[in-house]
C-alpha cells in the first residue's frame, strides 16, 4: 500500500503553512506529510479512527494531532491555499456529513414508530 496521497506538488504548496516548520518555536514537523496523507486517507475513505493502517502511525497519536490542529485552526488555513486545486474541492467533511445516519431517521429522538395494530388491539 502507498503511504503518500499527496502528490509532491501539492506538498511543496503546503508545507510552509504547517506547524512545525523550519524557524517556528517548538516540535519540529516530521512527519507533517504522512499525517496529512493519513487524514485524507481517512476522508477518502470515511473511516474510523481504528481502522487507520498502522502504516500511518498510532491510530491515537494521528488522533490526537487532528485534534489538536483542528482547534488550532490549521485546516481551515490549509483550504485558501489549495482551492485552487481540483483534486481538493470535496476533502470538507465535517459532522454533517458523518451523522447523517443517526438524524436521518426521524426528528428529536429517533424515529417514532406508530404502535402494531396487534399491540393495540391486545
Amino acid at each position: 500500500m502507498s503511504r503518500r496521497i499527496l502528490t509532491d506538488e501539492q506538498w511543496k504548496r503546503i508545507e510552509g503553512h504547517l506547524p512545525g516548520r523550519v524557524g517556528t518555536p517548538g516540535r519540529s514537523g516530521v512527519g507533517n506529510r504522512l499525517f496529512v496523507d493519513a487524514i485524507l486517507w481517512m476522508a477518502g475513505n470515511a473511516a474510523h479512527w481504528r481502522d487507520l493502517p498502522k502504516v500511518f502511525g498510532k491510530w491515537t497519536a494521528v488522533h490526537a494531532r487532528f485534534r489538536r490542529w483542528s482547534r488550532n485552526c490549521v485546516f481551515e488555513n490549509l483550504f485558501p491555499v489549495m482551492a485552487d486545486t481540483p483534486d481538493f474541492e470535496n476533502v470538507l467533511i465535517d459532522s454533517t456529513i458523518s451523522k447523517v445516519d443517526a438524524d436521518a431517521t426521524g426528528a428529536k429522538g429517533g424515529l417514532k414508530l406508530p404502535p402494531s395494530v396487534v399491540r393495540a388491539a391486545g
